[in-house]
């Protein structure tokens, strides 16, 4: 007992040093374009009197959680960069938490999951869902989703016994899908676990039926109010995306280069036991990315979105991890060492080295015009911005306080004052 304490104490604290680790150097990075207009979006209806024209928002009640909670760290800590990124990393590591507590599923196990989590706390493909607060939804999406999906394997393997785990799954799902649409896979998540334990299929088959009712309710209230959701008239989300290309697309480069590595490894020893969890995970990986497939802009999805998919891949990694150790017994020592330094030294490298740096650049165009907006009293007109007038205009707003009126966007707008208090702002180049 004394050692299993220590090897969940231990597990625990290597996790969370290594997110801190991964991420200490972004902790000085300002505010990001997006992040603008997410406290803009906290004030307008993070408040609880604005509660209920958030539930009229056909999108943003999708993203109730992250909403409220940037209201609140407004709220009590001011817009301050490094508050926020602190909240994000914070939520980063009981995220990998969860993961790690994936081991109290059996087909899983503890072994597998503190391998999985240290891969999950320092993985650099889904940086930008740490990085960037306007990403946070993602997330929150990932911690209540993989909660509920904790609580109903406890109750399976419970036998299914009560009433109180699976009511605790539902709760958990509700606030998931009140975090992000993604959160609508989760009962796929629950019958891929469910299958695994067919024994006592017909309790199960009937809470499932729950879950999969309140998924449908949920679909089609976003469809029914097609005509006002702001992505299915942006071009942000279309069902005739090329969803098969982006899926395949983004699932490969996901496991480019640690994935298919830790593919290579596992096929080549065919270690028996893993079949079933590397089968889940397979899944795992499809289920989560499905609904970021519809997205029209680009045939894979950014960063960000490979958040819930990435800890599947972690259980991949530490399923090549642990097979490379059992087979090289003698050699277990120095080999750990070895794969444990590059691993590290790969994803920690690319994230303090290439990714501070361009994380400086797409922030450079917003930092410029605060300065500006700091410096110089009277309207400001911005002539060029690689982000668009909302932005501009919110990061003002934000940053110095400014009113909307005294921002003017665009070379033909009115003046907003007498020609010579208008202060001209143009950045031209993308970051």
């Amino acid at each position: 007992m004394g050692e299993d304490r220590r090897f969940f104490i231990v597990t625990f604290a290597v996790t969370a040093a290594l997110c801190a680790v991964a991420y200490l150097p972004s902790l000085g990075l300002p505010f990001i374009s997006d992040d603008y207009l997410q406290i803009m979006l906290g004030r307008k209806y993070g408040p609880v009197e604005s509660w209920s024209s958030l539930a009229g928002d056909a999108l943003y009640r999708c993203r109730a959680t992250s909403i409220v909670l940037t209201w609140w760290l407004e709220q009590w800590f001011g817009a301050h960069a490094l508050i926020f990124k602190l909240v994000s990393l914070g939520i980063h590591i009981f995220n990998t938490w969860l993961v790690f507590a994936l081991g109290v599923w059996k087909p899983v196990g503890w072994r597998l999951s503190a391998v999985a989590a240290a891969f999950f706390a320092i993985y650099e493909g889904h940086q930008e869902a740490v990085i960037w607060f306007a990403a946070v939804p993602e997330l929150l999406v990932f911690f209540f989703s993989l909660a509920s999906l904790l609580v109903w394997v406890l109750w399976i393997q419970d036998s299914c016994k009560g009433w109180l785990k699976p009511t605790g799954a539902l709760l958990l799902f509700l606030l998931a899908l009140l975090s992000k649409e993604p959160a609508v896979v989760l009962p796929a998540l629950f019958l891929l676990t469910a299958l695994v334990h067919r024994d006592q299929w017909r309790p199960i088959f009937s809470a499932f039926m729950v879950m999969i009712a309140v998924a449908g309710i949920y679909t089609f209230l976003i469809f029914a109010a097609k005509t006002n959701h702001l992505h299915f008239n942006d071009g942000t989300f279309s069902l005739a995306a090329p969803f098969l290309l982006t899926l395949a697309n983004s699932t490969i480069r996901m496991l480019w280069f640690w994935g298919a590595l830790s593919l290579m490894v596992i096929l080549l020893i065919r270690p028996q036991q893993w079949r079933v969890i590397l089968a889940v995970a397979g899944a795992w990986v499809l289920i989560t990315f499905l609904p970021y497939s519809f997205l029209t802009y680009m045939t894979r999805v950014p960063s960000r979105h490979t958040y819930f998919a990435s800890a599947a891949l972690s259980i991949v990694v530490g399923l090549a991890f642990l097979t490379l150790l059992d087979r090289f017994r003698q050699q277990r020592r120095w080999l750990s060492a070895l794969l444990v330094t590059m691993v590290i030294a790969h994803n920690c490298g690319y994230l303090w080295i290439k990714k501070q740096d361009q994380y400086l650049a797409r922030a450079e165009p917003t930092q410029r015009l605060i300065q500006l907006g700091r410096s110089h009293t009277g309207p400001i007109r911005v002539r060029c911005f690689p982000y668009g007038g909302e932005v501009a205009v919110t990061a003002l707003q934000v940053q110095t306080g400014r009113q909307a009126s005294e921002v003017i966007i665009g070379e033909d707008a009115g003046d907003g004052g007498s020609k010579d208090t208008v202060t001209d702002f143009c950045y031209d180049r993308m970051p």
